[in-house]
């Protein structure tokens, strides 16, 4: 058996960012599947890799997480049209695993197999084109309803379907009635994050030392609306606390936020830039608790984000700014609290007890962990997601 990947985003251990792809690649792999990787990279030639016994090829397609909505598109067109032609010459392959977003990533699998015979999975993180449709960046009624219609049909021609939560199972199942639809979560890699002691090295090195710390790691796109997690900066440092704030990471908002926070003369935020795993492992060793945001959009609501589960597997208390199945889960298992965005005290007055109260920090912190061992360890997860690969295959 000889498995396709498409992922324009795929990413290794090495290079940090989501490793979603790589660990469901890798539970291929360990089980004797052979898998064939066609992603995207920021170079000038095409090149082909071995990773870790993977087969890596790499489209030169540039892409940044900084790049505004019209450069993003034109790096999807491209490498859906590059990752078609080079699948060709893969004709053993005896399915196909998509990965969106994009939802371009969906035309490259029908066109894997209209030409070459290829059934195709399709995974779905985020429910496209309703994201950008609901942030108000696709207004044009006609090109709505065409990709509307592209998304259906990207559904019905999937053997089988990946969704990432239940409300992405559900949106697709009021597109696709009775298509076969799998959730297979993100995962908590309990196996590389631990709850640990902080480091007084990396807390110096952070600048954090004798601080409750607040920390972001991800994405800092528009869709993450993190100037709610500068006002949460604002009115603690207004109200004195013992709070600091890391936001980790890069994105089309860097800037922005960093302007707005010198503005402010915030003192208690600070920026760190983009980490590998390792270097995420450190920040989150110094980190009391993990901010997770969404700007107010419905759609933002029914996503898997990927920190979540890193938050989850390293014991932290989980915050959260936007409703959802992950707003349940947390208060649910009592590992979280939801902060409403629209009431500029409600981080300092959910904050506070925490703050002043170790043993219920700690309590929060240890059903984190457990939550993240009991439902979404890597392991149980890659498990369920080789039985969905080899069930399709058979069919």
């Amino acid at each position: 058996m000889k498995v396709l990947l498409l992922h324009q985003h795929f990413n290794t251990p090495q290079t940090g960012g989501a490793l979603r792809s790589y660990y469901l690649v890798r539970a291929l792999a360990d089980r004797g599947i052979r898998v064939i990787i066609i992603t995207a990279y920021n170079g000038r030639r095409y090149k082909v890799e071995i990773v870790e016994g993977l087969e890596v090829h790499y489209l030169p397609v540039g892409y940044r997480n900084r790049y505004g909505f019209y450069k993003r598109t034109r790096a999807f067109l491209s490498y859906m049209a590059r990752a078609v032609t080079l699948a060709r010459r893969f004709h053993d392959v005896s399915l196909c695993y998509a990965i969106s977003v994009p939802l371009t990533v969906g035309i490259a699998a029908i066109a894997v197999k209209m030409l070459y015979g290829i059934p195709y999975i399709f995974e779905v993180g985020d429910l496209w084109p309703e994201a950008p449709i609901q942030m108000g960046f696709i207004k044009n009624r006609p090109l709505k309803k065409i990709l509307y219609n592209l998304e259906s049909s990207i559904y019905r021609r999937a053997s089988a379907i990946v969704a990432l939560s239940r409300p992405i199972k559900a949106g697709i199942a009021s597109k696709a009635p009775g298509k076969l639809v799998h959730i297979v979560e993100n995962m908590s890699d309990i196996q590389f994050y631990h709850p640990e002691q902080k480091q007084r090295e990396l807390e110096m090195k952070f600048g954090v030392t004798g601080k409750f710390v607040v920390g972001y790691m991800g994405t800092l796109g528009y869709a993450n609306g993190l100037e709610h997690l500068v006002e949460c900066a604002k009115q603690s440092l207004h109200k004195g606390l013992a709070v600091h704030f890391l936001i980790c990471g890069d994105g089309a908002m860097l800037e922005s936020l960093r302007a707005h926070s010198h503005r402010l003369s915030l003192t208690n935020l600070s920026f760190i830039p983009f980490q590998n795993r390792h270097g995420v492992k450190e920040v989150l060793n110094v980190t009391d608790a993990a901010f997770i945001s969404y700007r107010s959009a419905p759609v933002l609501e029914t996503g898997s984000p990927n920190k979540f589960f890193d938050g989850l597997a390293a014991g932290k208390l989980i915050l959260v700014n936007f409703g959802g199945w992950v707003r349940e889960e947390i208060e649910n298992n009592e590992c979280g609290v939801w902060i409403d965005r629209s009431k500029p005290d409600d981080f300092t007055e959910k904050i506070t007890p925490f703050i002043h109260d170790r043993v219920l920090l700690g309590r929060y912190q240890r059903n984190a962990r457990l939550l993240g061992e009991r439902k979404y360890s890597r392991e149980q997860l890659s498990e369920r997601f080789v039985s969905i690969v080899r069930q399709a295959h058979r069919h």
